[in-house]
């Protein structure tokens, strides 16, 4: 008998059986609730104080109750939901506001063009779309040989298959089809099928040759069509965006209803269906339409605020994942494993926690093999563990023969909205594609702060006083020295 059962409650009875007294016997405290917390008059909770009377709850302390689990439901629906509802926003500019033909794609190139996306690299061009296959029907991605990286994911941003470089076609071309959920279909020879378990897909390229016009002549090669007009499909085109935009989660009510969209039109996984019955009680519901009661609207309000401060507060804390290297604050960013699941468990705080501030994932984003893939490491705070002030300057040392064989790059990102910080110098990055200031011995001194060191005005992206910023250190076909450690480097350090 454990300890706990050991202690015990000593009650007396009174109750005659046949005669005979019982008196003074043994309660297991895990048969009787009283034993614990009796639920009787006021008691003060983590939700406020409660009152009851006869074990009932007040009316007052009913309604406290119910609207806390319905709240506490919303924000952990919130934070389930990240990733749909990011690709849902993603498709939404796509389709209503840049207007791109159905299964099209956008080309993202330079600063400018790119402050919209969650953490996007500011070193290679992207080509990016979102693509509903009910409306398509299987859908054909031809690939040219050359250096290009890329994926397919799913609406809940798990990979469906890497293409390019990292793909089956190992940088050699191919035609890719991709088909909807349960498809019994043709699948036809010379082509590479995949069937992806949501109605709706994210595509993503990057030209990943230095050269922009050898990356610009390999981008025209590309092709993206519907399968039933392979016969003479439509002329791709890579338009810019036309318009500002948000490739993130939205806020406030807008995030509820990106969410009620996309969720009317995809398919409701087993792993969901608590989920689903979460926000049921605050009206969203699947097949039906969204219109929350006052009562509910509020507790949608306050669950998207807190909602995302839980984001915000479990991305950076990142308590599934320990130091890169010894002695210093850098972590993966990505320590989701892409296929979401774990032993015994789905990781729901791993992929909130890169779904707040990224977009996408791949298998080769999380390569053990070095030479092929790419590797994020992220930074939030400097060497005595302060978060990066856009009002302070500090110096991050690169040491000599960087673990890349194509090239690294330190990009710098508003911390409120995770996208590349929009400073007056226009720059957000620094990579070894770039003519910087290089040391004797190889190694590479990099400032940030509001103002630039004097002399040191390449190595320098300005930072902005009031915003917090963060960096990603991306490694383009990582080396052994980084796999091993062989190679390693340590945190910011404010500038005294």
């Amino acid at each position: 008998m454990n300890t706990l059962r050991k202690i015990g409650v000593a009650v007396t009875l009174s109750l005659a059986v046949n005669g005979a007294v019982v008196a003074e016997s043994k309660f297991d405290p895990f048969y009787l609730p009283q034993a614990n917390q009796p639920f009787e008059g006021t008691v003060d909770t983590r939700i406020g104080t409660l009152e009851f009377n006869n074990q009932y709850p007040s009316k007052d302390s009913m309604q406290t109750i119910l609207d806390s689990m319905d709240f506490h439901g919303a924000t952990q629906a919130f934070l389930w939901g990240i990733p749909m509802a990011s690709m849902a926003n993603f498709q939404h500019y796509n389709r209503d506001v840049f207007k791109v033909r159905q299964g099209g794609l956008v080309q993202y190139v330079g600063l400018k063009k790119k402050l919209g996306i969650l953490t996007g690299n500011a070193t290679t061009p992207y080509i990016l779309g979102t693509v509903n296959l009910q409306e398509t029907g299987p859908y054909v991605i031809d690939l040219p040989a050359g250096a290009i990286g890329g994926m397919v994911d799913d609406f809940w941003q798990r990979p469906v298959t890497d293409i390019g470089l990292a793909g089956p076609d190992k940088g050699k071309g191919a035609k890719y089809l991709i088909t909807s959920p349960g498809y019994k279909g043709e699948k036809p020879k010379g082509y590479l099928v995949f069937e992806s378990p949501t109605n709706n897909i994210f595509v993503g390229l990057r030209m990943l040759d230095k050269d922009p016009k050898k990356a610009s002549a390999l981008l025209a090669k590309v092709q993206t069509y519907s399968y039933k007009d392979r016969a003479n499909p439509p002329k791709s085109g890579f338009p810019s965006p036309t318009a500002k935009y948000y490739f993130g989660p939205p806020r406030g009510m807008a995030y509820w209803e990106r969410l009620h969209e996309i969720l009317n039109r995809e398919v409701v996984a087993e792993r969901d269906r608590f989920f689903m019955a979460m926000l049921k009680r605050v009206g969203i519901e699947k097949g039906k339409p969204f219109n929350p009661t006052p009562r509910q609207m509020k507790i949608l309000e306050q669950a998207a605020f807190v909602g995302e401060a839980m984001a915000k507060a479990n991305d950076l804390a990142k308590r599934n994942t320990e130091p890169y290297w010894p002695d210093a604050n850098w972590k993966l960013a990505l320590g989701l494993d892409p296929s979401q699941r774990a032993t015994n468990y789905d990781e729901l705080d791993e992929r909130a926690e890169w779904f707040y501030e990224a977009v996408s994932s791949s298998n080769a984003m999380v390569t053990t093999t070095p030479g092929v893939g790419s590797i994020y490491l992220a930074s939030y705070a400097d060497k005595d563990g302060d978060w990066l002030d856009g009002a302070k300057s500090y110096t991050l040392h690169i040491p000599a023969k960087a673990p890349a064989e194509q090239f690294w790059s330190i990009a710098v990102y508003s911390w409120d909205s995770r996208t590349l910080i929009d400073n007056d110098q226009k720059r957000a990055a620094q990579s070894s594609r770039q003519d910087l200031i290089v040391n004797a011995d190889g190694s590479i001194d990099l400032y940030y702060g509001p103002k630039a060191p004097e002399g040191k005005e390449k190595n320098w992206v300005q930072t902005i006083p009031g915003q917090g910023w963060w960096v990603y250190l991306r490694f383009y076909a990582p080396t052994k020295a980084y796999f091993d450690k062989s190679w390693s480097m340590g945190d910011f350090e404010k500038v005294k």
